[in-house]
């Protein structure tokens, strides 16, 4: 059961970064071994604050020899500048990741970035429980870079 929480210090606002992470369909242009990307549905959320909405979306993960699609419910808190993800279906036996962005009153933001998953094939997850902390270290990296491009050096 692989586990990774990391916070990270940006130069970037939070509603940036908050924008970037739930931008999900555009992952596949730069996120580490995301080969596709499909939106199901985005439904609002009445009950919680303003612009608040669930998506269901598709990813496929393409690492070395497998590939693999998974389907999850993304909850968008652009208010709380939070997103917390679950697990619908796929490879594995479960999953879940949160993203809690703030800002920092001497400016960027800082970023609490966690995944908790298992995968169903005990190969795949012995692979990955391998390289597990890198690889997850990399997908962090991979949206630092992606807010550069998009906003620059901060």
């Amino acid at each position: 059961m692989p586990r990774h929480s990391e916070n990270r210090k940006l130069p970037y606002t939070a509603r940036q970064i908050y924008d970037l992470v739930a931008d999900v369909a555009r992952y596949p242009e730069f996120l580490p071994w995301t080969a596709a990307a499909r939106i199901r549905k985005v439904e609002p959320l009445p009950d919680r604050s303003e612009g608040a909405e669930v998506m269901e979306a598709d990813l496929v993960i393409s690492f070395k020899v497998f590939r693999e699609r998974f389907g999850s419910r993304v909850t968008l808190l652009p208010a709380e500048r939070r997103i917390e993800t679950e697990y619908l279906d796929g490879p594995f036996k479960y999953l879940q990741s949160s993203w809690d962005i703030q800002d920092r009153p001497e400016g960027g933001c800082e970023v609490h970035f966690h995944v908790d998953f298992e995968f169903r094939n005990a190969l795949l997850q012995k692979i990955i429980g391998v390289v597990f902390d890198e690889a997850m270290r990399r997908v962090v990296t991979a949206f630092d870079r992606r807010a550069r491009a998009l906003y620059g050096e901060g």
